[in-house]
C-alpha cells in the first residue's frame, strides 16, 4: 500500500482519528493521536516528537525525532467507538537530518532483515505462540490475581465466559489482518494461547504488538485483566512465547528442509540451532528480559532451562516439531525460552544475528540432539557429561552474560545496546530496593 492507497482506505473505512505508533526499548507501544484531516500533511512531512521523553530514545540535548508512516501497517482498531472510529499505523523513526534513528527497535530489525535479503536472498520467518492469563479485577491495587476461569489444557465449556472473550479476541485479530490459526485454553487456570500464522520477522514483530494491544483492549471491555506477565502465579504454569523459525529463499523454498536428513533438517537449520545454543545465555537477557521472567525459567513446568536441542523433547531449549512426510514448508525449529514480555523487534534481531554467526563461522558446530532424555531428571554431573549447560537463574546473571558476549553489542549497535543495558540495570536496582510480600511473610515476625 502506498500513501495514495492509505488515504483512500481511511476514507472508505470512515476513520476519524489515527494513532501513529512506535515501540520503545522495553517493547511498550507509544502513540501520538491525530484527526484524519491531518493525514495528508503527516504523509508528506512526518511528525516531530520529543524523543527525550521516551524510554531509551535520546538525551535531552538531541531530543527531536521524526516519525514517518509505514502505510502497510494500517489497521482499524475494532474496539474503538464507532462514532469516532480509530485506526493505527506503525511508524519508523528518523533523526532531524533524515537518517534512521539507531535506537528504533523496529527500524533496526528492518535493517537486519533487509541486509540478509539483499546479500543472501533470504527471508527470515517466525511464528510465535504468545500465552497470556485472564484475571478478575481484585481491588485497586490488582494484587493476588484471581484466574477468570477454571479451565485446563484444551478444555471446552459451552458456558465458559473466557471462551467468549477469546472468540472476540480472535475475531478482532482477524479484522486487523492477523491470520489466526487456533486458540485454546492452556494448562494454567485462566491461561490461554492464540496462535497466528508465521510471517517474515518484521511483520511478525508488528503482529505481536498488535496481538498484545488487542488482547488487553478486548479483555478490558469485559472488565477483565489480560496479563502477559511470564509468571503471574506461584506454582502455576508460566506464559511463554515459543518462536518457530524458518528461512525461505527468493523462490519460496524452505531452506531448512532436507529430504535426506532423518529429521528433514538442512545444514542451514542446524547452523541456526548451533548459533542460538552458543549464545543462549546472553540471548536470554533479551528473550526473557524481566525480573519475573526467571520465575518462569525454572525446572518442572515445561519451561526450557537446559541448553540443548531435540526433536521430541520438550525439556530442551530448541525443539524440532514433527511434520508430515513431504511437508517441506512445515519444517522449522522452535526456540522455547522467549516470553511475551520481550520486545519482539529486539528479540528477533538477536536470534537472527546469533544464528548468522554460526552460518558464517563453520567452526561453530551443532551438538548432538538429546532425544528421549528428560533433562529435568538428570543431575548436574549427568548434564555435564552430555555438555548441556543451563540458562541464567536471574535477570542479573543474564545481564552479566549479555555484557560478556561481544555479539550482543554487535547485533544491536551502540545505541540500542547501551539503552537496553541501562533499562535492565534500572529494573534490577529497583527490585533490589523493593520489599516483597514474601519477605514480609518470611521475616516480619520471625526475626
Amino acid at each position: 500500500m502506498d500513501n495514495k492507497d492509505l488515504l483512500k482506505r481511511v476514507k472508505e473505512d470512515g476513520v476519524s482519528f489515527l494513532s501513529y505508533q512506535f515501540t520503545d526499548i522495553n517493547g511498550v507501544v507509544k502513540s501520538l493521536d491525530g484527526p484524519v484531516s491531518m493525514l495528508p500533511e503527516v504523509l508528506d512531512e512526518g511528525i516531530w516528537f520529543d524523543g527525550s521523553s521516551v524510554e531509551g530514545f535520546a538525551r535531552i540535548q538531541e531530543s527531536d525525532m521524526h516519525l514517518e508512516v509505514d502505510p502497510d501497517t494500517y489497521a482499524i482498531l475494532p474496539w474503538s467507538d464507532p462514532d469516532y472510529r480509530r485506526a493505527r499505523v506503525l511508524c519508523d523513526i528518523y533523526r532531524p537530518n533524515g537518517t534512521p534513528f539507531e535506537g528504533d527497535p523496529r527500524g533496526w530489525l528492518k535493517a537486519a532483515l533487509g541486509k540478509i535479503k539483499e546479500e543472501r536472498g533470504w527471508t527470515y520467518n517466525i511464528g510465535p505462540e504468545p500465552e497470556f492469563y485472564l484475571f478478575l479485577r481484585n481491588g485497586v491495587e490488582k494484587t493476588r490475581p484471581v484466574p477468570y476461569d477454571v479451565g485446563s489444557y484444551f478444555d471446552f465449556s459451552a458456558n465458559d465466559q473466557a471462551v467468549t472473550i477469546r472468540t472476540e479476541i480472535i475475531s478482532t485479530l482477524h479484522m486487523m489482518g492477523l491470520k489466526v490459526e487456533v486458540g485454546h485454553h492452556e494448562s494454567g487456570l485462566g491461561q490461554h494461547e492464540i496462535d497466528f500464522q508465521f510471517d517474515d520477522a518484521l511483520k511478525t514483530a508488528d503482529n505481536v504488538q498488535t496481538f498484545k494491544s488487542a488482547v488487553k483492549a478486548i479483555a478490558g471491555r469485559h472488565g477483565v485483566i489480560a496479563s502477559f506477565m511470564p509468571k503471574p502465579i506461584y506454582g502455576a504454569a508460566g506464559s511463554g512465547m515459543h518462536c518457530h523459525q524458518s528461512v525461505y529463499d527468493k523462490d519460496g523454498n524452505n531452506l531448512f528442509f532436507d529430504r535426506s536428513d532423518p529429521m528433514h533438517l538442512s545444514v542451514l537449520a542446524k547452523q541456526f540451532i548451533a548459533g542460538q545454543l552458543k549464545h543462549a545465555r546472553a540471548l536470554s537477557t533479551v528473550l526473557a528480559p524481566t525480573i519475573n521472567s526467571y520465575k518462569r525459567l525454572v525446572p518442572g513446568y515445561e519451561a526450557p532451562v537446559y541448553i540443548a536441542w531435540a526433536q521430541v523433547n520438550r525439556s530442551a531449549l530448541i525443539r524440532v516439531p514433527q511434520v508430515n512426510n513431504g511437508n517441506k514448508k512445515a519444517v522449522r525449529i522452535e526456540l522455547r525460552c522467549p516470553d511475551p514480555s520481550a520486545n519482539p523487534y529486539l528479540a528477533f534481531t538477536v536470534m537472527l544475528e546469533a544464528a548468522l554467526e554460526a552460518v558464517d563461522d563453520r567452526s561453530i558446530t551443532c551438538p548432538e540432539p538429546v532425544n528421549n532424555i528428560n533433562l529435568y531428571e538428570l543431575d548436574e554431573q549427568e548434564r555435564e557429561k552430555l555438555m548441556v549447560g543451563a540458562l541464567p537463574g536471574s535477570l542479573e546473571d543474564a545481564l552479566i552474560e549479555f555484557k560478556a558476549d561481544p555479539l550482543m553489542s554487535k547485533s544491536l549497535g551502540d545505541n540500542l545496546y547501551e539503552t537496553f543495558v541501562a533499562s535492565r540495570e534500572a529494573e534490577i536496582n529497583e527490585y533490589r530496593r523493593n520489599v516483597t510480600d514474601w519477605e514480609i511473610m518470611r521475616y516480619l515476625e520471625t526475626i
